[in-house]
């Protein structure tokens, strides 16, 4: 019988919320999905600003916020930043996702999982 998985601390909690609600507007998913299709060199701030097509401003505060919840890394390139997504946070919410639906109350059957990766 596999092992449980260890209980998620109310800091964890209020980790993972602020990670969702960071990803939870449609700007900011987008930009994680265009540096997931970047991976992993990820993109500096100008490509991103052409194809969000959305202003500067707009997009440096949007990769503000993911930064500072982890979901992103931020690299200087002389005078440019490339951003790229943070496989340590992704793993880390789909590792919490995983163990609370598949493992702890089997509300998702782990191996229809295992056939969404296998695509």
């Amino acid at each position: 019988m596999p092992a449980r998985p260890k209980p998620v601390t109310p800091d964890q909690t209020a980790r993972y919320a602020d990670m969702f609600a960071a990803l939870g507007t449609e700007p900011r998913l987008r930009i994680v999905r265009l540096l997931l299709s970047a991976h992993p060199t990820g993109l500096v701030v100008g490509e991103l600003i052409t194809e969000l097509s959305i202003p500067a401003s707009t997009v440096s505060h949007h990769l503000d916020k993911l930064k500072n919840e982890g979901l992103v890394r931020v690299q200087r390139e002389g005078t440019y930043l490339r951003y790229m997504a943070s496989e340590d946070a992704l793993q880390e919410l789909l590792n919490f996702l995983y163990s609370e639906c598949c493992t702890r109350t089997k509300a998702v059957k782990p191996e229809s999982i295992i056939q969404i990766c296998k695509g």
